[in-house]
């Protein structure tokens, strides 16, 4: 167990921060899944906010830049080719 109060309150932080990536990564792939799952213009709607969240979670470094990129291309390609 940590000694200093300082180590004591990077616990804390570290958990209220890994708690709200893990609530942000869940949403988004979730999100995804139903991008995934509507008709064309459900899906034409969705795909911007969809983008915006993962952009997001690369931005925050809760997933890999190139992560993001692969997803994003993948989303758009399946959207077009709907």
């Amino acid at each position: 167990m940590a000694n200093h109060k300082s180590a004591l309150k990077r616990i804390r932080s570290n958990e209220t921060k890994r708690l709200r990536n893990r609530y942000q990564h869940k949403t988004t792939r979730n999100a995804i899944k139903k991008l995934r799952e509507a008709d064309k213009k459900e899906a034409e709607g969705m795909l911007p906010s969809v983008i915006s969240m993962v952009d997001k979670l690369a931005k925050n470094n809760i997933i890999h830049d190139n992560k993001a990129a692969n997803l994003k291309s993948n989303l758009t390609k399946h959207v077009a080719a709907l």
